[in-house]
């Protein structure tokens, strides 16, 4: 592998500002890499992420981006090396103002383990580092002291140094040994975000995959679903199908049912569902690091009148706002057609945060835009063409305990919008109905 030939980093403006042809179908390919079709070009999308990312930093007045936020450190090097490693702070990434390269720096062998297997990155910029593994390694031991001094020497180098560097995440003392070595920082995670909000097409197919794992998710729930199941043994049950399927990671099943509804928790206990029970999922998930928010509500057996007024009105609002999608519109006319939080049951806005809700998805669950009461309606965004968002909103039933949840993952077109989550949800599944 010495002899590996190292390709080109030079970006194309067609990788930093595709265009997509709308009018064919979204892809939901097969994961093999075949030669009888394009699938998902790997090094197109690193070309392209680079790309968004240099763009975003020139516009900035930052001088140079270190990040330690895993999903970033993927966005930059196209690098991973396993969910482990997500709430470490043990890796990061240095890319400078007018550097074709970002430099790596990994946990221990797997440094040397990229400079035989990411030709897309240069040998000599992929190296080891360790800083604190939050705070596990005291700072009094000079690792951050001397990797702060070797970050600045090389932003030096590159002749960034008097300007900005922006940081994502950090530790505080590792942030400290950055201002002792004499550089300037402020937050780096806005011009980040910025980079990622637009998808180009083989972010779409990644994000249209895994949403296409979940609908098969879903069909096996819905014919699990039956008396003496718990909410723990769908979580299990899930979990198991999406790994087998090919998920990197299985973030968190959701599973809430019966009285355990509303308000909703966020969480799965060992509760055991019983006949007439409402019940609603929402599967967090990724496959290739792109990730899936998917919610949907059944009723075990059967339903009654209320749970499905619950389900209805949930279903129309949601229905309102994706609507309105399409490039140009801003965030608060999405969020207005939404209920206010007294209209179902909340004191104000911030306790029903999440409730009725919009978010970016990409290689985090959280990305632009945010689109919510809280936020949108005193500071707008605009939608824009490649923006891929999940939108999801809450119904409490009447009955005091029930309640519906809905959320559907939308791609922005050049006109309008397509809805990736196929699993169907335009009136209450009754699983195994009496």
């Amino acid at each position: 592998m010495d002899d590996i030939t190292r390709e080109p980093t030079t970006i194309r403006a067609e990788d930093i500002n595709p265009r997509y042809n709308w009018g064919r179908a979204l892809p939901a390919l097969g994961i093999m890499g075949v030669d009888f079709e394009e699938r998902v070009d790997y090094r197109r999308l690193h070309r392209y992420r680079l790309g968004r990312v240099r763009s975003a930093l020139e516009k900035s007045e930052l001088g140079a981006l270190l990040v330690f936020d895993v999903n970033n450190i993927r966005y930059i090097t196209s690098t991973k090396i396993g969910e482990w490693e997500r709430d470490k702070l043990c890796r990061w990434a240095l890319l400078t103002r007018g550097s074709p390269d970002p430099i790596l720096w990994d946990f221990g062998s797997a440094a040397v383990h990229h400079k035989l297997y990411t030709p897309w990155l240069k040998p000599e910029n992929c190296k080891a580092g360790l800083i604190g593994l939050r705070g596990t390694v005291n700072p009094a031991f000079g690792l951050m002291e001397r990797h702060a001094k070797e970050i600045a020497a090389l932003i030096k180098e590159a002749g960034c140094d008097k300007l900005p560097v922006g940081v994502d995440i950090i530790e505080p003392p590792m942030m400290f040994e950055l201002q002792k070595a004499g550089l300037k920082v402020q937050d780096g995670q806005q011009v980040m975000l910025e980079a990622r909000e637009v998808k180009n097409i083989d972010e779409i197919a990644l994000l249209n995959r895994a949403a296409a794992m979940v609908d098969g998710a879903y069909h096996m729930i819905n014919e699990e679903l039956k008396p003496g199941i718990r909410e723990n043994d769908v979580v299990a049950k899930v979990n198991e199908f999406l790994y087998r399927h090919g998920s990197d990671d299985v973030e968190a099943v959701n599973a809430i049912s019966g009285e355990r509804c509303n308000p909703h928790p966020h969480n799965f206990t060992d509760r055991m569902l019983r006949p007439g029970d409402q019940a609603f999922f929402d599967i967090l998930q990724s496959f290739m690091g792109y990730r899936t928010c998917y919610y949907r509500t059944f009723n075990v057996g059967r339903a009654t009148p209320a749970q499905h007024d619950a389900y209805k009105r949930c279903r129309e609002w949601l229905d309102c706002a994706i609507d309105l999608i399409k490039p140009g519109v801003m965030t608060d006319e999405v969020c207005s057609v939404w209920p206010k939080a007294q209209d179902f049951g909340f004191p104000d806005e911030m306790s029903a945060f999440g409730l009725q809700f919009g978010h970016g998805l990409g290689l985090a669950l959280h990305e632009r835009p945010i689109i919510s009461r809280v936020v949108s309606l005193s500071h707008p965004t605009e939608i824009k063409e490649g923006m891929v968002f999940a939108l999801e909103t809450y119904c409490p039933a009447t009955d005091g305990y029930s309640a519906a949840r809905i959320e559907e993952e939308v791609v922005v077109t050049d006109k309008g919008h397509r809805v990736i989550t196929q699993f169907p949800a335009e009136e209450l599944p009754i699983a195994n109905r009496y």
